[in-house]
């Protein structure tokens, strides 16, 4: 199996890549030499080799922070079609997404004319967004040339809206990808030529999904904010409650009152302060709202059940069934630590947490004193807090396993 390494360019290496560029496309076509020099010296040319010999080349410009324009992808004859143009490709898409800051767009501009790289293009995730109808340096032949923007975020298509363009009509092309959410996705052949099919993209409304995302937000901490109030107003009025779990309650209506107004300011931000901050406000909103509301409050209830239960064994296996489910909720995708990177102390936090019924109930039934249990599962859970507020980045996408695209039945 052929090994790909790939590696900044260095400027002694100008000459072989002027020489890579020149059997790869038309000499009208190639970057200049002041261009292409430019690029070695800033970085922006990366190249492929295969058993210690040059064989591709990438170049990339990068005239702001907001944009990263691929100029060039080029593989010798010789080593096509063995995956060399892809892995520099993905290594421009990896240099990118470390980049801090907002992830720059990312594009490439080929003539309409240029099907192998089209389809080269639409493999690695980009799709075709605007026709250029004046010709220029780079284009085939001079004529109108297509941008391909690269596809991160997961998208909708309506399959009632895709249609396709013989490559020969250009103006058509053009036509069909005046709309902003119309975009070339795909080349296939038709029994009179090559097509590019069209595809129409759903378009989401952002200010409508966040205003939902907060308003599900404040109606979940404000349904839990209830029943934890509910249960600590119960355990006021009766001595069978330990001390231990009323503080643990206290905490619970704190935190969730913090995480309600948290997600009250990010309504505001919707409707007023407008500051891009958004995501930043609704993670505080969801971390506080499940380590100090949601978790705290479903592992009382086991060491609850303890103290006012006879039945020893079914204690226990309350208190297991708790620490299960806990424990699959953890490590399912629907948790908040789902949503960040996990490493060794996390993990650790995370069995700590799903265990902490057990211990509390364990301590209640046994007749153990129970402030070690209560004081454990506060200090857990404060860590975790600390940890995904402070320590970690925004919550990651969880649709990375995804396609480019889907289409919605």
């Amino acid at each position: 199996m052929t090994t790909v390494s790939t590696r900044p360019a260095a400027p002694s290496e100008l000459p072989g890549l002027h020489a890579l560029l020149a059997s790869w496309c038309e000499a009208e076509a190639a970057p200049p030499p002041r261009a292409l020099e430019h690029c070695v010296r800033h970085g922006l040319v990366r190249v492929a080799e295969v058993d210690g010999a040059v064989v591709g080349c990438t170049a990339a410009e990068s005239p702001s922070s907001g944009h990263l324009r691929v100029s060039v992808v080029a593989v010798a004859p010789g080593a096509r079609l063995r995956g060399v143009g892809a892995r520099l490709v993905k290594d421009v898409l990896d240099e990118a997404a470390r980049t801090p800051g907002e992830r720059p767009t990312i594009s490439a501009v080929i003539g309409i004319g240029d099907l192998d790289s089209a389809r080269f293009l639409l493999a690695c995730g980009f799709i075709g967004t605007r026709v250029f109808r004046s010709g220029g340096a780079g284009g085939a032949g001079g004529g109108p040339r297509i941008q391909y923007q690269h596809k991160l975020r997961v998208d909708y298509v309506d399959p009632d809206a895709r249609h396709l363009v013989p490559t020969a009509l250009p103006e058509q092309l053009a036509d069909s990808l005046a709309p902003d959410d119309h975009a070339v996705t795909g080349l296939v052949t038709l029994a009179d030529g090559p097509a590019f099919e069209i595809t129409r993209f759903e378009r989401d409304d952002p200010a409508s999904l966040q205003s939902g995302e907060a308003a599900a937000g404040i109606a979940f901490s404000g349904s839990l904010l209830a029943a934890i109030t509910f249960l600590l107003g119960i355990s006021f009025t009766s001595d069978r409650f330990p001390d231990d779990v009323r503080l643990v309650l206290i905490g619970a209506t704190f935190s969730t009152m913090l995480s309600l107004i948290v997600y009250a300011s990010a309504s505001g931000e919707l409707a007023r302060i407008r500051a891009n901050s958004f995501g930043r406000i609704m993670k505080w909103g969801n971390v506080l709202s499940e380590y100090g509301g949601v978790l705290p409050f479903l592992i009382s209830l086991p060491v609850i059940f303890a103290g006012v239960s006879h039945s020893r064994w079914m204690t226990m296996v309350l208190a297991l069934v708790v620490s299960v489910s806990i424990a699959g909720y953890e490590w399912s995708e629907f948790s908040i630590a789902h949503r960040f990177r996990n490493t060794g102390p996390g993990a650790t936090l995370m069995v700590l947490t799903a265990l902490s019924p057990l211990f509390g109930a364990a301590a209640v039934t046994t007749g153990s004193v129970s402030w070690p249990w209560a004081l454990l599962l506060i200090v857990t859970l404060a860590v975790r807090t600390w940890l995904y507020l402070v320590r970690r980045g925004p919550e990651g996408g969880i649709a990375k396993r995804r396609g480019q695209w889907q289409i919605r039945a």
